[in-house]
Protein backbone atom coordinates (compact mmCIF):
# COMPACT_ATOMS: atom_id res chain seq x y z
CA UNK A 1 0.00 0.00 0.00
CA UNK A 2 2.57 2.63 0.77
CA UNK A 3 4.56 2.15 -2.18
CA UNK A 4 1.36 3.18 -4.12
CA UNK A 5 1.15 6.45 -2.33
CA UNK A 6 2.68 10.11 -3.68
CA UNK A 7 5.92 11.06 -2.37
CA UNK A 8 4.87 14.33 -1.04
CA UNK A 9 2.72 12.81 0.82
CA UNK A 10 4.79 9.87 2.34
CA UNK A 11 7.03 12.37 3.36
CA UNK A 12 4.13 14.02 5.63
CA UNK A 13 3.19 10.35 6.77
CA UNK A 14 6.66 9.63 7.89
CA UNK A 15 6.90 13.53 9.76
CA UNK A 16 4.06 12.17 12.13
CA UNK A 17 5.14 8.44 11.48
CA UNK A 18 7.95 8.49 13.84
CA UNK A 19 5.92 9.61 16.87
CA UNK A 20 5.26 5.52 17.25
CA UNK A 21 8.52 5.24 19.08
CA UNK A 22 5.88 6.27 22.48
CA UNK A 23 4.25 3.16 21.76
CA UNK A 24 6.98 0.71 22.59
CA UNK A 25 7.60 3.25 25.62
CA UNK A 26 4.09 2.90 26.69
CA UNK A 27 3.63 -0.68 26.42
CA UNK A 28 5.46 -1.03 29.97
CA UNK A 29 2.86 1.38 31.39
CA UNK A 30 0.19 -0.12 29.79
CA UNK A 31 0.84 -3.98 30.73
CA UNK A 32 1.22 -2.52 34.53
CA UNK A 33 -2.52 -0.80 34.06
CA UNK A 34 -3.48 -3.56 32.94
CA UNK A 35 -2.01 -6.31 35.76
CA UNK A 36 -3.11 -4.39 38.34
CA UNK A 37 -6.71 -3.47 36.89
CA UNK A 38 -7.71 -6.62 35.83
CA UNK A 39 -5.34 -9.08 37.72
CA UNK A 40 -3.33 -10.59 34.37
CA UNK A 41 -0.97 -11.83 36.72
CA UNK A 42 2.29 -12.61 35.37
CA UNK A 43 1.41 -12.86 31.45
CA UNK A 44 0.83 -9.10 31.77
CA UNK A 45 4.86 -8.25 32.19
CA UNK A 46 5.55 -9.47 28.65
CA UNK A 47 3.07 -7.84 26.39
CA UNK A 48 5.59 -5.75 24.88
CA UNK A 49 7.75 -8.62 23.93
CA UNK A 50 4.51 -10.17 22.66
CA UNK A 51 3.60 -6.78 20.78
CA UNK A 52 7.45 -6.02 19.22
CA UNK A 53 7.88 -9.73 18.20
CA UNK A 54 4.59 -10.87 17.84
CA UNK A 55 2.17 -8.40 16.59
CA UNK A 56 4.98 -5.67 15.15
CA UNK A 57 5.66 -8.70 12.20
CA UNK A 58 2.04 -9.35 11.14
CA UNK A 59 1.43 -5.31 10.72
CA UNK A 60 4.65 -5.48 8.98
CA UNK A 61 3.54 -7.85 6.63
CA UNK A 62 0.04 -5.82 6.04
CA UNK A 63 1.40 -2.18 6.04
CA UNK A 64 3.91 -2.82 3.10
CA UNK A 65 6.84 -1.23 2.08
CA UNK A 66 7.98 1.88 1.15
CA UNK A 67 10.56 2.20 -0.92
CA UNK A 68 10.20 6.32 -1.73
CA UNK A 69 12.96 8.90 -1.69
CA UNK A 70 13.08 12.55 -0.65
CA UNK A 71 13.87 14.38 -3.79
CA UNK A 72 17.31 15.35 -3.22
CA UNK A 73 17.20 18.73 -4.61
CA UNK A 74 13.94 19.94 -3.25
CA UNK A 75 13.34 17.85 -0.17
CA UNK A 76 16.30 16.22 1.27
CA UNK A 77 18.10 19.76 2.26
CA UNK A 78 14.98 20.88 4.43
CA UNK A 79 14.68 17.96 6.00
CA UNK A 80 18.02 17.53 6.94
CA UNK A 81 17.69 21.61 8.48
CA UNK A 82 14.19 20.56 10.02
CA UNK A 83 14.88 20.76 14.38
CA UNK A 84 11.57 18.32 14.67
CA UNK A 85 13.13 14.98 13.72
CA UNK A 86 16.32 15.78 15.94
CA UNK A 87 14.52 17.15 18.87
CA UNK A 88 12.31 13.47 18.52
CA UNK A 89 15.22 11.30 19.01
CA UNK A 90 16.93 14.09 21.86
CA UNK A 91 13.39 13.25 23.98
CA UNK A 92 14.22 9.81 23.89
CA UNK A 93 17.38 10.18 26.35
CA UNK A 94 14.94 11.47 29.32
CA UNK A 95 11.72 9.21 28.38
CA UNK A 96 14.10 5.97 28.50
CA UNK A 97 15.51 7.34 31.90
CA UNK A 98 12.43 7.95 33.09
CA UNK A 99 11.69 4.21 32.28
CA UNK A 100 13.78 2.31 33.87
CA UNK A 101 13.77 4.37 36.78
CA UNK A 102 10.27 3.50 37.15
CA UNK A 103 10.94 -0.25 35.56
CA UNK A 104 13.16 -0.68 39.01
CA UNK A 105 10.41 0.37 41.11
CA UNK A 106 7.96 -2.50 39.45
CA UNK A 107 10.62 -4.81 39.43
CA UNK A 108 11.09 -4.71 43.37
CA UNK A 109 7.78 -4.41 43.74
CA UNK A 110 5.60 -7.60 44.82
CA UNK A 111 3.47 -6.70 41.57
CA UNK A 112 5.14 -9.97 39.64
CA UNK A 113 6.50 -13.05 40.46
CA UNK A 114 9.94 -14.39 39.32
CA UNK A 115 8.12 -15.73 35.57
CA UNK A 116 6.68 -12.10 35.75
CA UNK A 117 9.44 -10.34 36.60
CA UNK A 118 11.85 -12.33 33.97
CA UNK A 119 8.96 -10.74 31.61
CA UNK A 120 9.33 -7.77 32.87
CA UNK A 121 13.58 -6.82 32.60
CA UNK A 122 13.00 -8.18 28.77
CA UNK A 123 10.07 -6.09 27.43
CA UNK A 124 12.18 -3.03 29.18
CA UNK A 125 15.76 -4.02 27.76
CA UNK A 126 13.69 -4.51 24.40
CA UNK A 127 12.58 -1.00 24.69
CA UNK A 128 16.44 -0.46 25.87
CA UNK A 129 17.31 -1.81 21.81
CA UNK A 130 15.33 0.83 20.70
CA UNK A 131 17.32 3.62 22.80
CA UNK A 132 20.52 1.50 21.66
CA UNK A 133 18.54 2.64 17.83
CA UNK A 134 17.84 6.19 19.11
CA UNK A 135 21.85 6.12 20.24
CA UNK A 136 23.07 5.22 17.23
CA UNK A 137 21.56 8.09 15.46
CA UNK A 138 22.78 10.52 17.96
CA UNK A 139 26.57 9.49 18.26
CA UNK A 140 26.71 10.08 14.32
CA UNK A 141 26.21 13.70 14.38
CA UNK A 142 28.17 16.37 14.83
CA UNK A 143 26.71 18.46 17.61
CA UNK A 144 27.80 18.10 21.19
CA UNK A 145 24.76 18.05 22.45
CA UNK A 146 23.29 14.75 20.14
CA UNK A 147 27.32 13.24 20.99
CA UNK A 148 26.48 13.40 24.49
CA UNK A 149 22.62 12.58 24.56
CA UNK A 150 24.12 9.56 22.80
CA UNK A 151 26.77 8.66 25.33
CA UNK A 152 24.23 9.17 27.97
CA UNK A 153 21.53 6.64 25.95
CA UNK A 154 24.80 3.71 25.77
CA UNK A 155 25.50 4.30 29.66
CA UNK A 156 22.03 3.71 30.80
CA UNK A 157 21.96 -0.07 29.14
CA UNK A 158 26.05 -0.69 30.18
CA UNK A 159 27.41 -0.49 26.93
CA UNK A 160 29.30 2.96 26.85
CA UNK A 161 32.57 1.25 24.30
CA UNK A 162 29.83 1.39 21.44
CA UNK A 163 29.97 5.21 21.00
CA UNK A 164 33.48 4.59 20.27
CA UNK A 165 33.77 1.11 18.43
CA UNK A 166 31.04 1.66 16.31
CA UNK A 167 31.97 5.19 14.61
CA UNK A 168 35.98 4.22 14.52
CA UNK A 169 35.87 0.14 14.26
CA UNK A 170 32.87 -1.29 12.44
CA UNK A 171 32.48 1.92 10.24
CA UNK A 172 35.75 1.78 9.23
CA UNK A 173 36.09 -2.49 9.27
CA UNK A 174 32.46 -3.33 7.85
CA UNK A 175 32.25 -6.32 5.90
CA UNK A 176 35.78 -7.54 6.58
CA UNK A 177 37.33 -9.98 8.55
CA UNK A 178 38.39 -7.08 11.03
CA UNK A 179 34.73 -6.22 12.38
CA UNK A 180 33.40 -8.37 14.96
CA UNK A 181 29.85 -7.24 14.00
CA UNK A 182 29.82 -8.23 10.46
CA UNK A 183 28.79 -11.36 10.49
CA UNK A 184 29.81 -14.39 8.39
CA UNK A 185 28.05 -16.57 5.72
CA UNK A 186 26.59 -19.70 7.77
CA UNK A 187 27.99 -18.45 11.04
CA UNK A 188 24.91 -18.78 13.67
CA UNK A 189 23.46 -16.41 15.83
CA UNK A 190 24.84 -17.99 18.93
CA UNK A 191 28.47 -17.94 17.65
CA UNK A 192 28.60 -14.71 16.49
CA UNK A 193 27.18 -13.14 19.87
CA UNK A 194 29.67 -13.68 22.62
CA UNK A 195 32.38 -12.94 20.21
CA UNK A 196 31.02 -9.72 18.72
CA UNK A 197 30.35 -8.21 22.51
CA UNK A 198 33.71 -9.28 23.85
CA UNK A 199 35.70 -7.98 20.85
CA UNK A 200 33.92 -4.68 20.45
CA UNK A 201 34.21 -3.93 24.15
CA UNK A 202 37.93 -5.13 24.01
CA UNK A 203 38.63 -3.17 20.80
CA UNK A 204 36.72 0.06 22.26
CA UNK A 205 39.36 0.30 24.63
CA UNK A 206 42.00 -0.35 22.02
CA UNK A 207 41.00 3.00 19.66
CA UNK A 208 40.37 5.12 22.37
CA UNK A 209 43.67 4.27 24.05
CA UNK A 210 45.52 4.87 20.40
CA UNK A 211 43.85 8.16 20.00
CA UNK A 212 44.79 9.39 23.74
CA UNK A 213 48.49 8.14 22.40
CA UNK A 214 48.64 10.47 19.20
CA UNK A 215 47.61 13.03 21.57
CA UNK A 216 50.35 12.12 23.95
CA UNK A 217 47.89 11.57 26.90
CA UNK A 218 47.45 8.96 29.20
CA UNK A 219 44.92 6.42 28.48
CA UNK A 220 43.87 6.07 32.17
CA UNK A 221 42.98 9.74 32.53
CA UNK A 222 39.61 11.84 32.02
CA UNK A 223 40.61 12.37 28.76
CA UNK A 224 39.34 8.73 28.09
CA UNK A 225 35.85 8.96 26.64
CA UNK A 226 35.07 5.65 27.84
CA UNK A 227 36.18 6.42 31.95
CA UNK A 228 33.46 8.85 31.38
CA UNK A 229 30.73 6.61 29.88
CA UNK A 230 31.05 3.57 31.82
CA UNK A 231 31.56 5.82 34.97
CA UNK A 232 28.22 6.73 34.08
CA UNK A 233 26.76 3.18 34.14
CA UNK A 234 28.72 2.54 37.41
CA UNK A 235 27.43 5.41 38.96
CA UNK A 236 23.32 4.59 37.73
CA UNK A 237 23.92 1.03 39.52
CA UNK A 238 24.92 2.55 42.47
CA UNK A 239 22.04 4.77 42.44
CA UNK A 240 19.72 1.86 41.23
CA UNK A 241 21.40 -0.66 44.43
CA UNK A 242 21.12 2.14 46.44
CA UNK A 243 17.28 2.79 46.11
CA UNK A 244 16.21 -0.73 45.79
CA UNK A 245 18.83 -3.12 46.80
CA UNK A 246 19.66 -6.46 44.82
CA UNK A 247 16.47 -6.15 42.69
CA UNK A 248 17.17 -2.78 41.50
CA UNK A 249 21.07 -4.00 40.45
CA UNK A 250 19.65 -6.97 39.50
CA UNK A 251 16.82 -4.81 37.06
CA UNK A 252 20.04 -2.32 35.77
CA UNK A 253 22.02 -5.18 34.59
CA UNK A 254 18.95 -7.21 33.02
CA UNK A 255 17.68 -4.49 31.08
CA UNK A 256 20.94 -3.63 29.92
CA UNK A 257 21.77 -7.33 28.72
CA UNK A 258 18.82 -7.51 27.05
CA UNK A 259 19.07 -4.54 25.11
CA UNK A 260 22.77 -5.41 24.17
CA UNK A 261 22.05 -8.75 22.90
CA UNK A 262 19.47 -7.14 20.93
CA UNK A 263 21.70 -4.79 19.07
CA UNK A 264 24.30 -7.57 18.18
CA UNK A 265 21.55 -9.75 17.04
CA UNK A 266 20.30 -6.45 14.80
CA UNK A 267 24.01 -5.84 13.77
CA UNK A 268 23.40 -9.89 12.59
CA UNK A 269 20.99 -9.94 10.50
CA UNK A 270 22.49 -6.33 9.15
CA UNK A 271 25.61 -7.75 7.21
CA UNK A 272 24.84 -11.46 7.15
CA UNK A 273 27.36 -13.16 4.71
CA UNK A 274 28.54 -9.92 2.71
CA UNK A 275 31.70 -8.79 2.42
CA UNK A 276 33.83 -5.85 0.81
CA UNK A 277 36.29 -7.15 -1.96
CA UNK A 278 40.05 -6.78 -1.75
CA UNK A 279 40.96 -4.08 -4.65
CA UNK A 280 44.50 -4.68 -6.28
CA UNK A 281 46.30 -2.35 -4.07
CA UNK A 282 45.92 -5.06 -1.32
CA UNK A 283 43.24 -2.77 0.78
CA UNK A 284 39.39 -2.97 0.94
CA UNK A 285 37.22 -1.32 -1.69
CA UNK A 286 35.18 1.31 -0.15
CA UNK A 287 32.28 1.05 1.47
CA UNK A 288 28.93 1.50 -0.60
CA UNK A 289 25.00 0.88 -0.55
CA UNK A 290 25.75 -2.70 -1.16
CA UNK A 291 27.57 -3.86 2.12
CA UNK A 292 24.72 -3.91 4.37
CA UNK A 293 20.97 -5.69 4.64
CA UNK A 294 18.11 -3.24 3.21
CA UNK A 295 14.88 -3.55 4.58
CA UNK A 296 11.97 -1.27 3.85
CA UNK A 297 9.22 -1.93 5.51
CA UNK A 298 7.50 1.32 6.73
CA UNK A 299 5.97 0.33 10.19
CA UNK A 300 9.55 -1.12 11.42
CA UNK A 301 11.08 1.94 9.64
CA UNK A 302 8.88 4.32 11.64
CA UNK A 303 9.67 2.73 14.76
CA UNK A 304 13.18 2.41 14.28
CA UNK A 305 13.68 5.55 13.04
CA UNK A 306 14.75 4.28 9.48
CA UNK A 307 17.70 2.05 11.06
CA UNK A 308 16.25 -0.30 8.36
CA UNK A 309 17.73 1.44 5.26
CA UNK A 310 21.06 0.22 6.77
CA UNK A 311 22.17 -0.06 3.23
CA UNK A 312 22.35 4.00 2.21
CA UNK A 313 23.55 4.52 6.16
CA UNK A 314 27.08 2.65 5.44
CA UNK A 315 27.56 4.59 2.34
CA UNK A 316 26.65 7.82 4.14
CA UNK A 317 27.05 7.59 7.70
CA UNK A 318 26.41 11.41 8.39
CA UNK A 319 22.99 11.44 6.98
CA UNK A 320 20.10 11.81 8.90
CA UNK A 321 17.41 8.93 9.52
CA UNK A 322 14.53 11.04 8.04
CA UNK A 323 16.86 11.68 4.73
CA UNK A 324 17.80 7.84 4.26
CA UNK A 325 17.47 6.61 0.95
CA UNK A 326 16.00 2.98 -0.67
CA UNK A 327 18.41 1.36 -2.86
CA UNK A 328 16.79 -1.12 -4.89
CA UNK A 329 20.23 -2.53 -6.38
CA UNK A 330 20.82 -2.95 -2.21
CA UNK A 331 20.91 -6.46 -0.80
CA UNK A 332 17.51 -6.74 0.94
CA UNK A 333 16.17 -8.89 3.34
CA UNK A 334 13.13 -10.77 3.21
CA UNK A 335 11.30 -8.75 6.16
CA UNK A 336 11.58 -6.15 8.73
CA UNK A 337 13.55 -7.16 11.99
CA UNK A 338 11.54 -8.01 13.93
CA UNK A 339 11.08 -11.28 11.92
CA UNK A 340 14.33 -11.84 10.97
CA UNK A 341 15.31 -11.81 14.66
CA UNK A 342 13.16 -14.28 15.57
CA UNK A 343 14.45 -16.17 12.11
CA UNK A 344 17.68 -15.66 13.35
CA UNK A 345 17.07 -17.39 16.85
CA UNK A 346 16.75 -20.99 14.60
CA UNK A 347 19.95 -21.15 12.89
CA UNK A 348 18.71 -23.70 10.27
CA UNK A 349 16.04 -21.88 9.58
CA UNK A 350 17.95 -18.77 9.43
CA UNK A 351 20.26 -20.52 6.84
CA UNK A 352 17.96 -22.30 4.74
CA UNK A 353 15.99 -18.59 4.09
CA UNK A 354 19.29 -16.67 4.30
CA UNK A 355 22.21 -18.44 2.33
CA UNK A 356 20.36 -18.85 -0.98
CA UNK A 357 20.08 -14.87 -0.78
CA UNK A 358 23.53 -14.38 -0.22
CA UNK A 359 24.17 -17.16 -2.98
CA UNK A 360 22.31 -15.14 -5.62
CA UNK A 361 23.37 -11.68 -4.78
CA UNK A 362 26.95 -12.84 -5.59
CA UNK A 363 26.09 -14.46 -8.42
CA UNK A 364 25.35 -11.34 -9.85
CA UNK A 365 29.18 -10.48 -9.53
CA UNK A 366 31.49 -13.12 -10.57
CA UNK A 367 34.90 -12.06 -8.60
CA UNK A 368 32.93 -12.41 -6.04
CA UNK A 369 32.30 -15.33 -3.71
CA UNK A 370 30.47 -15.22 -0.13
CA UNK A 371 32.66 -14.75 3.16
CA UNK A 372 34.31 -17.94 5.13
CA UNK A 373 31.83 -20.55 6.12
CA UNK A 374 31.63 -21.18 10.42
CA UNK A 375 31.25 -24.95 10.47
Amino acid sequence: MPESLRPQLMLQIKKWGYLIFMIPLSLPILSWILTSQFSLGDAGAWMTVLFVFGVVPVLDALIGKDASNPDERRHTPHLEKSLYYPMLTLAFVPAYLCLIIWGAHIFSSDLYHWAGKAGWVISIGVVGGLAITVAHELIHKNSILEQAAGGLLLAMVGYGGFKVEHIRGHHVNVATPADASSSRYNQSLYHFLPRAIFFNVKNAWALEQRRLARKELPSLSLHNELIWWYGVTAALLAGFTLVWGLMGALFFMGQGLIATLLLETVNYLEHYGLHRRVNDNGGFERVTHQHSWNSSYLLTNLMLFQLQRHSDHHANAKRRYQALRHYEDSPQLPAGYATMVLLALAPPLWRKVMNPKVNHYYQQDTDASPNPQFN
